[in-house]
Order: structure tokens, then sequence, then C-alpha cells
């Protein structure tokens, strides 16, 4: 019911209705009223045909919006049929147009039409016209309608900030192992093992040549963070001069990340709040150290943004001493053609190899030399 084609009729509709009215009379005023008035609500109108299309059961559950939703259907094929035939005449009239008539003839011609044109709509007897304000009214007496659901699309917009609010809230993992790892073993051998050996000969670029990275990239609920925790818990991570641990959750905010890294390493929230001044400490503070730092839980955004934020982020990291690692956990997506040059490790019986954007954005400024 809701998936209903609405925008190019409704929008082809106006275009047509205002080409078709352009020489018309004044009795025609209303008509262009209520075409200007349909432009305006159409937004509106969209908003709640997409809410309904996107919401399971939300007609049983409302209805007045069912039924309203029936009438807009039954308005929408009514205005589809006029649409088809003014679509039908202009394309009869390009067709028909013979330029080799001689000037005059087609400019009196030309001027006859018209004027019988005028005289039809101006003693309402064209019949297009007719069907055009007919099924122009009952499109625009249903849309006003809209009204009265408004209040759903803005009731479900507010519900699913709350829940981005929740979700990032709740969503912020410390370091500590909560539960045990249980079916992961071997994963947790392959990050001790890539964890022991020193970086191999393929650099990634200059600046950063100092820093490696794993990704674990999995669907949610697959214990991605618990095998981290357990890895940075782990007596081998006594190896590096320092660790940092930083959950970045689906509202990635550089500053915060950064902060969090500082206060992850001195156990004190930092007292600078910008971000030079943020880099600038967090840099000095690893300068020359061997480090382990665990991303956990990265979501992507859009990636030109993602690009940027990177950068900001791993600018002071450049400065840690080399054999640096960055250990990421990641949600599963669609592989990027990038993919390809990227080594991969399978692990039997899981899902793996599949490179998710932010992994690939983050291995575009360091060296990556596989994921799991």
């Amino acid at each position: 019911m809701a998936d209903m084609i609405l925008d190019p009729i409704v929008e082809k509709l106006i275009s047509f209705g205002f080409r078709y009215l352009k020489d018309q009379v004044r009795w025609q005023k209303r008509t262009k009223e209520e075409l200007e008035k349909l432009k305006e609500i159409l937004p509106q109108i969209q908003a709640v045909v997409h809410f309904a299309s996107s919401q399971e059961q939300i007609t049983e559950e409302y209805p007045d919006l069912n039924k309203w939703l029936w009438q807009l259907r039954d308005a929408i094929d009514d205005a589809f049929d006029v649409v088809d035939e003014l679509e039908y005449m202009e394309l009869e009239k390009q067709v028909t147009k013979d330029k080799k008539l001689r000037r005059v003839r087609s400019i009196m011609k030309s001027m006859k039409k018209k004027f019988v044109k005028i005289g039809k709509r101006a003693l309402k007897i064209d019949p297009t016209l007719k069907r055009l304000e007919d099924a122009l009214q009952k499109l625009y007496g249903v849309s006003t309608g809209v009204a009265s659901f408004l209040y759903l699309v803005n009731d479900a917009k507010k519900e699913h900030q709350k829940q981005q609010l929740e979700l990032h809230g709740a969503r912020e993992t410390g370091s500590l192992p909560k539960n045990d790892l249980i079916g992961r073993g071997k994963d947790k051998e392959l990050v001790m093992e890539w964890l022991r050996n020193p970086s191999n000969e393929q650099r990634g670029t200059d600046l950063y040549r100092n820093i490696s990275l794993l990704s674990i990239v999995g669907h949610g609920g697959m214990g991605k963070t618990t095998l981290l925790q357990h890895v940075y818990s782990d007596e081998i991570t006594k190896e590096f001069d320092c660790k940092m641990w930083v959950c970045v959750s689906n509202n990635f905010d550089v500053k915060k990340v950064i902060a969090d890294m500082l206060q992850s390493l001195k156990k004190e929230k930092p007292r600078c709040d910008t971000l030079d001044a943020l880099q600038n400490s967090l840099r000095t503070e690893i300068m020359s150290q061997k480090f382990l730092l665990v991303l956990d839980d990265i979501w992507e955004e859009d990636e030109e943004k993602d690009k940027s934020k990177w950068e900001d982020v791993l600018a002071p990291l450049s400065s840690g001493g080399f054999g640096s690692k960055i250990l990421l956990t990641t949600l599963m997506q669609q592989p990027p053609a990038q993919e390809k040059n990227h080594k991969k490790q399978k692990t039997k019986g899981k899902n793996r190899g599949i490179c998710p954007r932010s992994f690939y954005l983050l291995s575009h400024f360091v060296k990556t030399e596989r994921h799991i």
C-alpha cells in the first residue's frame, strides 16, 4: 500500500498543470492556487508515505492512516491517467508539427488554435482541462489530510534520535574482560602471533611507517570486543612501552577519541580541549614509545568525512616508536574494490576476509598486514 509511486506522478501533474494553464483565463485561478499549494505540501506527503512504508503493520495500528493512504492511492491513479493523457498530447503536438508549412499559414493556424483553446476554456468545455481540474482537486483534497499524520513522522524521528543517543551512551567498552573467551582461542593466537612478530618490510607511508594495523571484522555479537579484551590483558602486551584502549562507537568525534587516548594513558582527563592542544599532548606522551592502541567498535559514516577525521586522529601517532600496533574492531560490510590489495586471514567456521570501509580508510594511512 505505502509503496505507491508518488513523487514522479505528482511532480509531473504539477509541471503539466502549470504548462497547460499558462494561457488560462481568470476562471482557472483556483486551479493554479491548488497547484501551488500541492507543490508546497508534497514534502509532507512524501514524509508520511515514506514513514508508512518503513513501518511494519503500521496501518493496522492506525486505521485512519490506512484509509487515507487508500484515498491517496486512488487520487494518484486518477492523476496518473491525466498525466498520461497530457504526455501523449505533448508528444502528438511535436510529431504533427510540420516545419515545411509556410510561416504565415503556421502562424495563422497557431493563432486560430490558441483562440479556440482559450474560448473553450473560457466556456469551460475543454475536456482535458476538466479532467485536470478534477484530478487535481481530488488529489489536493486528500493531501490536505496529511496534517493529521505528521505527528507520527515527528514521533518516529524523536524515537530514532533517542535510540541513537541511548545506543551511544550505553555502548562504552573497557579493557577488562567480562566474559570467558569461548570458541575464539585460535583467533586469539593469531592476534598474539601478530603482536609478537616484528613488522615486515612492507611499510606504509613514510609518515606512519612506525605503525601496523590489524582489524577484527565481524557481525555484532560475535565477541570481537571480548577477544581484544583478553588480548589486551595478556602478559604479551607488557612488551609495549604504553597501551591505550578507546571505544569509538557510532558517534565518531576526533577530539573525544584523542582525549580518551590521553585518559587511557595518564588515567586522568586531559585539561586541554582544543584539537591542536590534544594532538600535541598525545604526541608528547607517546614520543618514541612503542604503543599498542585498541580502537573498539568503529562505525562508518561519510567516507570523505571519515578520511579527514582519521587523518586528525593518526597525526600525533606518527611520533610513536617503530613496532607500534593498532588493533581495531568494526562491523562487517560489503567489500570495497580495494580489498583485493590487502592480505586476508580466513578462519574455518567464521566468515572472514571482508574489509569494511572504515578498515580501508585506516589502511590508507597505516601499514596493513592482515585482518581477521
